[in-house]
């Protein structure tokens, strides 16, 4: 679905990975690598806010569960564009890369749906809920001496791109 604000298109983690099932694998298990992760939403000023949160990844959807009234879930009740950046893990070597969600936060308030995602994650309570739709998915690593980067958009095949030292950017066939 195409989102008003920018008129890109948005899909859930389950049309993300029905689209790219290895890809989606690769970056599901670097989220759940590590419980907090980085989360950046718009401030009413259009400044960035960057935060910290948990993700989780259940019932083929990938959500972001808040403290009431916080101030990121507030910034996404107005404005729902958001990034969540993975934990980059206790040192600088990112063997297994550096990922990143982006899209719009959909606020849940389905009694139903929030009393079964409380079953499985056990949160404080109250809490909001938003369900992302994504708009882009990168994942950056590297290949011997190469930066490699692979990014997903809806609608859109997989894209590797590759830059060494030496040269410019190419892209896998």
């Amino acid at each position: 679905m195409a989102t008003k604000e920018t008129g890109t298109t948005a899909v859930g983690w389950s049309e993300f990975r029905r689209a790219e099932a290895q890809f989606a694998e690769r970056v599901e298990a670097r989220f759940t690598m590590y419980k907090h992760h980085v989360l950046a939403t718009l401030r009413k000023d259009g400044s960035p806010r960057v935060t910290g949160l948990e993700v989780e990844f259940q019932g083929g959807e990938l959500w972001l569960g808040m403290m009431p009234n916080s101030m990121k879930a507030l910034d996404l009740r107005r404005d729902p564009r958001f990034a969540v950046q993975a934990n980059p893990g206790p040192d600088a070597e990112m063997a297994d890369g550096d990922v990143r969600v982006s899209g719009r936060a959909v606020e849940v308030t389905d009694p139903e749906v929030m009393a079964a995602f409380a079953s499985q994650v056990e949160p404080p309570e109250p809490f909001h809920l938003f369900r992302a739709e994504l708009t882009e998915v990168v994942w950056t690593g590297l290949d011997n001496d190469e930066l490699v980067v692979r990014a997903w958009r809806p609608g859109a095949a997989l894209r590797t791109l590759r830059r060494g030292n030496d040269d410019g950017v190419r892209e896998d066939a």
